[in-house]
């Protein structure tokens, strides 16, 4: 075992004792640990240090009201009682910040011009940097729900005009209110889920 592993507390801190909330405490978040969240989530591995994922923190009355109408109707309440809801998006022209991301090559190069690969990447690379930032709210003291019950060109029309920017998924942020939580949920095990060749 790895003197570099994290303590069982650790471990369960992230993973095994976490849960996906639904109902929150009335406790603020201070923007100083929203932006704490991030500086941590940002050190994670994308491919050509591409970094796609953009993050609207919808923490005002006013900004959860511009949500709301994109909110499936199971998830108004949860997100417009939670303390933020994190607005998770990528970036359609992260291309151009490869010059100074990436030293490497010009990896610019490899997606001016090409819809398809700047697609693909912004989605693929967006969602490790949005599984990053679960982790690195948990890791912060933070609670999560993750959401993908809501209507996306609502919340790109609402929050993402210009069209660079795109919603990928929602994620209320606070501090959870365990007398809320359901039982957990079954896990798939390592056999039903994996394959070693």
């Amino acid at each position: 075992m790895s003197e570099r592993m994290l303590s069982d507390t650790g471990l369960d801190l992230l993973f095994r004792a976490a849960r996906t909330h639904k109902g929150w405490q009335d406790r603020a978040v201070s923007d100083v640990l929203l932006q704490a969240v991030y500086d941590l989530a940002k050190w994670a591995p994308t491919s050509a240090n591409c970094q796609p994922m953009r993050v609207v923190f919808a923490k005002s009355q006013a900004a959860k009201e511009r949500l709301r109408p994109a909110l499936m109707q199971g998830n108004v309440d949860k997100t417009m009682a939670a303390p933020v809801c994190a607005i998770v998006a990528y970036d359609l022209e992260f291309h151009e910040k490869l010059p100074e991301l990436f030293s490497q090559a010009d990896a610019r190069s490899w997606f001016a011009g090409k819809p398809d690969a700047i697609q693909e990447n912004a989605f693929r690379n967006g969602s490790l940097q949005g599984g990053y930032f679960i982790m690195a709210a948990r890791a912060l003291g933070l609670d999560v729900g993750p959401m993908s019950g809501f209507d996306k060109a609502k919340v790109n029309q609402a929050f993402f005009p210009e069209g660079t920017w795109q919603v990928n998924f929602l994620c209320n942020l606070g501090y959870g209110d365990p007398d809320q939580l359901p039982p957990r949920d079954k896990r798939l095990d390592f056999d039903q889920a994996c394959d070693i060749q």
